[in-house]
């Protein structure tokens, strides 16, 4: 059951809001009851029609007895059964018609229901990952801006010790205003680290990163202008901290088409920002228990994860490839066992940096 988030109004989600606690499953809830007790209220009339019936039938046994004399009676009997007659064909009418349109009221709310909880989760989860794309821009812009530094230069050029104890220095001044980095490391063509921004914390130099993700892809880029990346996984560098790598080739004077002298890669902290985004999300406590909020890659696995199972986990449900081919959107599925409303976004983008990430909020559904 596939759903746009265009299917709901501004009014429709306010109205699930509501007011004192109200919503559109309270109303279901309520709908059920009245089926309920519309379809007692019947089934007592026709008991009490049925006793009539009976009476009606004694009546005119009776009458037929009493020959002429209960020929008067006889009529009334008639009638009282005619009349009989009449209200059951009343109440069979009203129960068909009563339930039809009570069931379809029913139906009505709890589509209205899943499509107010879809959009407004849906709405969440691409607040989720637009947060997450525009931090993970900025840290694009940093390393690319880092890398032409004098003294990160310097030190490739010159290769002396003095040149790398200086560009520690300078690594670590920046790191003390942007905490959001375990460290910053610079490495030769070879890929060798011989500089890194807390030494005293992260023994990384002498390490070689060759054949990492975040060096072979800033070494495929054109210029300057361009990054690498490494997506989310257990950095070696910072002691085994769960992490993404942004990077930039070092460029000859600075210049961004310059002849590349190595690479620079700073190491962001993930968890910092995943899982405050995450746990973070404006849900009721009694929704928390029920509800799981994740970042996933394009394979479904999970990134971030309000459970704290980041890297252990690859979500799958039903429906997942046809929900995740929409830029936001939900569906209603099995996962885990239980029927779910699956709110899905994917990574908008921001300025020039998109992470291609998706973003999910999986709630069950109360029985």
């Amino acid at each position: 059951m596939l759903k746009h988030d265009s299917d709901v109004s501004t009014h429709e989600t306010n109205a699930a809001k509501g007011k004192g606690g109200f919503t559109l499953e309270r109303v279901a809830e309520l709908s059920e009851i009245l089926a309920g007790k519309v379809e007692s209220a019947i089934g007592e009339i026709e008991r009490l029609n049925g006793q009539t019936h009976m009476i009606a039938i004694n009546a005119r046994i009776e009458a037929s007895r009493a020959g002429m004399a209960g020929k008067a009676f006889s009529v009334v009997a008639e009638q009282m059964n005619d009349l009989s007659g009449k209200i059951g064909v009343v109440s069979k009418k009203m129960r068909n018609e009563s339930r039809d349109s009570i069931d379809e009221l029913g139906n009505l709310i709890k589509t209205q229901a899943t499509n107010v909880r879809g959009t407004r989760l849906s709405d969440l989860a691409l607040t989720n990952i637009d947060l997450i794309d525009r931090n993970l821009y900025e840290r694009s812009c940093d390393v690319r801006w880092w890398a032409t530094d004098d003294s990160v230069v310097n030190a490739l050029s010159s290769k002396t010790k003095e040149a790398h104890d200086i560009v520690t220095k300078r690594l670590s001044i920046i790191l003390n205003s942007y905490t959001v980095y375990f460290d910053l490391v610079l490495c030769d063509l070879d890929g060798n680290i011989v500089a890194n921004g807390k030494p005293e914390t992260y023994r990384s130099v002498g390490m070689n990163a060759k054949n990492t993700g975040w060096f072979t892809s800033a070494m495929k880029t054109g210029n300057g202008k361009e990054f690498g990346f490494q997506t989310v996984s257990k950095c070696p560098m910072v002691n085994n901290e769960l992490s993404l790598v942004f990077s930039c080739t070092i460029r000859e004077h600075g210049n961004q088409n310059g002849q590349i002298l190595g690479v620079l890669g700073a190491v962001f902290r993930w968890q910092d920002l995943a899982q405050k985004i995450v746990k973070g999300v404006s849900i009721s406590d009694e929704e928390r228990d029920r509800t799981r909020i994740c970042i996933v890659d394009e394979n479904g696995l999970i990134l971030a994860d309000s459970k704290d199972l980041e890297l252990e986990e690859t979500v799958e449900f039903l429906g997942k490839n046809d929900l995740f081919n929409q830029k936001k959107g939900f569906m209603v599925s099995e996962y885990k066992n239980a029927k779910c409303c699956v709110a899905h976004a994917f990574s908008p983008g921001y300025e020039t940096y998109s992470s291609k990430w998706h973003s999910l909020i999986i709630q069950k559904l109360q029985a």
